[in-house]
C-alpha cells in the first residue's frame, strides 16, 4: 500500500426457475435473436412463460456499497476504501498500487501463519474454497444478469464467488471458482478485466456480492470498478413473476415421486386412499431400497439371509460417523429414517456451530431449530449472517442466546449487522463463560451499539474489536476484568480511544498478552511502546500506521529487549524509525518470522541486509515504498536468504 497516502470456467448448476434456458454463452451485446428463450412482441421480449423483458441490454457500474467485511483505508479517508469501487474505472487499464481503488486488509498466507491465527469452528462445514472477505454492491436498475466484469488493477486473482440477490428475496450463486486451488495462481503484472461465465438465471437483480480468498495473492489486491450487464426487466410484470415462482415451489419428496412417475392405486373413496396406499402400495415403493444381505452357510449347508443395517451398529459408532458431516448434511440425513433422525438430533453433534458458510441460508427459523438441538453449545460462529438483508431477527438471536448462551466459550459475530443494543446486553449478561469474543466490523453508524454490559465478562482470552466502535472507559474496564487475555485486536478502533492509555492498562492487567493489533489506531507514542515492554510473552504486534509521527527514542529498543519471543513485527509507515532501530531489530529479534517496514524512509540498505543475515527464521519482509533500495538488490536478497520480500513502488503519476 502506498505510504504517500493515508492511507473461467463455471460449474453447471441447475437453475431453480422453470423457464427454458439457453445453454450457449451470451454475446457481449445480445439482442432478441440471440436466444431461443424469447419471442418478439411489440418491442419487448417474452419468454416461454409469458414474462416480459426489455428488448435491449444495459450496462451499469456499481452505484453504492451496501456492506463489506474489510478495507485497507479508514472511513474518513478516500484512499483504499470500499466506495472507491463505485462508478466508472478511474485507473484501469493501468496496473499498479493506486489509492483511488478498493483494497482489503490481508494477502497471502501470512496472517494464517501468525500467532494470532484462529482455528475454524466446525471446519467440516467449510466449502473446498472458503471466502475470507466480501463486498456487496448496489446497482440502479434491475436486470437479468448476463455479465459481471471486475476491473482489477493490482494483483488480480482473489475473487472466488459471485452472488446475486434476486427479487425472490434469495441469494443465488452466479459463479463459483471450484478450480481455485487446482489452477496456477495469476501472476501477470497487468490489470485484468475479469468476466467469468455466469450461471443463467431469469430472475432480475440489482444487488451483487463478491467474495474473496487472499491465500494465493502475492500482495494486496485492488479493484477499480465493477460492471453489471444484462437485459432490462419490465417491472410491471414483477408480481406475476413472484406468483409464478411461488406456484412452482414443491418439496423434494414430491418432486422425486413425480420424476419416478409413481402413481399409487387408490380407491374412489377419498377417505380410504391413505390407508389403501399403506396396505397395498407402500411395499412397491419401498422395494427400490436394497437391504444389505449377508449369506451365511449353516451346518446343514443351507443358505440363510441376514438383514444388517446401520441401526444395528452401536449408537456411539453411528454418532461418530455423523460427527464428520457438515450442517446441511446433518439435516438431510435426518430425513432418511427415524433412526437417522434421532442420531442427527443428538446434542453432541451441535456443540460447535459455524453458520458463516451458510450466511445466505441463516434465518430466524434456522436459529429456532438449532436452539432445540444445540443444548450443549460451546462454540458459535454467526459471522456474515444477516448481512445487507436482515434474515435473522435480533429478537430471535437474543432468545437463542438466553437459551444456549450460558455454555458458550467461543462466539464470533463478525459483520453481523442484525446486532442491536439489546443483543449486546444479553451477551454480557448470559455469556459469562466466554473465552473468545469477536465483534469485527459489527458497529453501524450512529446510533452506536451499547457495549456496557460486556464489562461483565471475566474470562476472556481473545477479544477482537477490529473496525468496531467502542468507548474507551468500557474498553479499559474490560482489560482490567480479564487478566487471562492473550489476544487483543484493536485495529481501526474508535478514534477517541487513546492507545497510550490502552497500553498502560495492558501492561498492568494483561501481562500474558501474546498478540496485539493496533493497526491504524490512534494516539500511540513512545510512552505506550515502553509500557508494552512489560508484556514479556508478546509474539505478535502490529503498530502499522499508528506511530506515524512518533519519536521513538530508546522505547523500541527497550520493547525488543524485554519481548524476545516476537515472531511478527509490523511497523508500516512508522516515520520515526532510524538506522539504529533497525540494528536493534537485527540484534534483538532472533525468533522474528514476519517484518513489515512498508513506507519507512531514510534507512540505508545495509540495515535491511543486517536483518536478513541475523534473523535466521525470517520468512516475510515488506519493503514496499522504501527508498535507497533497487529491484535487483531485492531480488538478490530474496534469492540468497530465502525470504519472501515485498517491494512495490509508488506509481509514476504520484511520485
Amino acid at each position: 500500500m502506498s505510504s504517500s497516502t493515508e492511507d473461467e470456467t463455471q460449474e453447471n448448476v441447475d437453475v431453480h426457475v422453470p423457464i427454458k434456458i439457453n445453454t450457449q454463452q451470451s454475446s457481449g451485446m445480445g439482442n432478441a435473436s440471440d436466444s431461443d428463450d424469447y419471442n418478439d412482441v411489440a418491442g419487448a421480449l417474452v419468454d416461454v412463460e409469458g414474462f416480459c423483458y426489455a428488448d435491449y441490454r444495459i450496462e451499469q457500474y456499481a452505484h453504492s456499497v451496501l456492506d463489506f467485511s474489510s478495507q485497507y483505508g479508514i472511513d474518513l479517508s478516500i484512499s483504499y476504501t470500499a466506495p472507491n469501487i463505485t462508478g466508472r474505472p478511474s485507473k484501469y487499464p493501468d496496473y499498479g498500487d493506486f489509492p483511488q481503488t478498493f483494497a482489503m486488509r490481508t494477502y497471502g498466507i501470512w496472517w494464517d501463519k501468525a500467532p494470532s491465527h484462529l482455528k475454524e469452528i466446525h471446519p467440516q462445514s467449510l466449502p473446498a474454497v472458503h471466502s475470507e472477505d466480501f463486498i456487496v454492491l448496489y446497482f440502479e436498475d434491475y436486470v437479468i444478469p448476463e455479465e459481471i466484469a471486475i476491473f482489477e488493477t493490482f494483483n488480480p486473482g482473489a475473487i472466488v464467488r459471485i452472488w446475486a440477490y434476486t427479487i425472490t428475496k434469495a441469494w443465488v450463486c452466479l459463479w463459483d471458482d471450484a478450480e481455485f486451488y487446482k489452477r496456477p495462481a495469476y501472476t501477470a503484472n497487468k490489470a485484468r478485466r475479469f468476466s467469468p461465465l455466469l450461471k443463467k438465471i431469469h430472475l432480475p437483480t440489482k444487488t451483487i456480492r463478491l467474495e474473496f480468498n487472499h491465500q494465493r495473492l502475492h500482495y494486496y489486491t485492488e479493484i477499480d470498478a465493477v460492471l453489471l450487464g444484462g437485459r432490462k426487466f419490465n417491472m410491471s410484470n414483477l408480481q406475476n413473476l413472484l406468483d409464478f415462482q411461488e406456484r412452482q415451489r414443491k418439496g423434494s419428496i414430491l418432486c422425486k415421486l413425480q420424476n419416478m412417475k409413481f402413481r399409487p392405486v387408490c380407491q374412489d373413496n377419498y377417505q380410504t386412499r391413505l390407508q389403501h396406499f399403506l396396505d397395498h402400495d407402500l411395499n412397491k415403493f419401498m422395494s427400490a431400497v436394497s437391504d444389505v444381505q449377508i449369506k451365511q452357510i449353516n451346518n446343514n449347508d443351507s443358505t440363510r439371509v441376514s438383514h444388517v443395517g446401520l441401526k444395528d451398529m452401536p449408537f456411539d459408532i453411528v454418532l461418530k460417523i455423523f460427527s464428520y458431516l457438515d450442517l446441511i448434511s446433518l439435516f438431510r440425513v435426518g430425513q432418511v429414517s427415524r433412526f437417522f433422525y434421532d442420531v442427527s438430533n443428538h446434542p453432541l453433534l451441535y456443540s460447535e456451530l459455524n453458520l458463516k458458510p451458510y450466511w445466505h441460508l441463516a434465518s430466524t427459523e434456522l436459529l429456532s431449530t438449532l436452539a432445540k438441538r444445540a443444548t450443549v453449545l460451546k462454540k458459535l460462529d454467526m459471522s456474515w449472517c444477516g448481512c445487507t438483508i436482515q434474515t435473522v431477527s435480533p429478537t430471535e438471536f437474543k432468545k437463542f442466546i438466553q437459551q444456549r448462551g450460558d455454555t458458550l466459550t467461543h462466539l464470533r459475530l463478525n459483520s453481523s449487522k442484525f446486532l442491536n443494543s439489546s443483543c449486546i446486553e444479553t451477551l454480557g449478561i448470559v455469556c459469562d463463560n466466554l473465552k473468545e469474543l469477536s465483534l469485527r466490523n459489527c458497529s453501524l453508524s450512529p446510533p452506536l451499539l451499547n457495549f456496557s454490559c460486556l464489562a461483565n465478562l471475566k474470562n476472556l482470552e481473545r477479544l477482537d474489536l477490529f473496525q468496531t466502535v467502542i468507548e474507551q472507559d468500557l474498553l479499559l474496564t474490560m482489560l482490567e476484568s480479564n487478566p487471562k487475555l492473550k489476544h487483543l485486536n484493536l485495529a481501526f478502533c474508535n478514534v477517541a480511544v487513546n492507545m497510550d492509555d490502552v497500553a498502560l492498562h495492558v501492561s498492568e492487567y494483561n501481562k500474558n498478552l501474546v498478540s496485539l493489533d493496533m493497526w491504524k489506531a490512534h494516539f500511540l507514542s513512545a510512552q505506550g511502546v515502553l509500557a508494552l515492554s512489560k508484556c514479556h510473552d508478546l509474539e505478535e504486534v502490529d503498530f502499522g500506521w499508528c506511530l506515524r509521527e512518533a519519536t521513538l527514542g530508546d522505547s523500541l529498543k527497550e520493547f525488543l529487549m524485554k519481548c524476545p519471543k516476537l515472531k511478527k513485527l509490523f511497523l508500516a509507515a512508522v516515520r520515526g524509525l532510524t538506522d539504529r532501530d533497525l540494528e536493534d531489530i537485527a540484534n534483538l529479534c532472533p525468533n522474528l518470522e514476519q517484518l513489515d517496514l512498508m513506507g519507512v524512509l531514510g534507512i540505508s540498505k545495509e540495515r535491511y541486509q543486517d536483518i536478513l543475515q541475523k534473523c535466521k527464521k525470517l520468512e516475510l519482509m515488506d519493503l514496499s515504498f522504501c527508498d535507497n533500495i533497487m529491484d535487483y538488490e531485492v531480488a538478490m536478497w530474496s534469492h540468497n536468504f530465502k525470504v519472501n520480500i515485498k517491494c512495490c513502488h509508488v506509481p509514476n503519476e504520484i511520485r
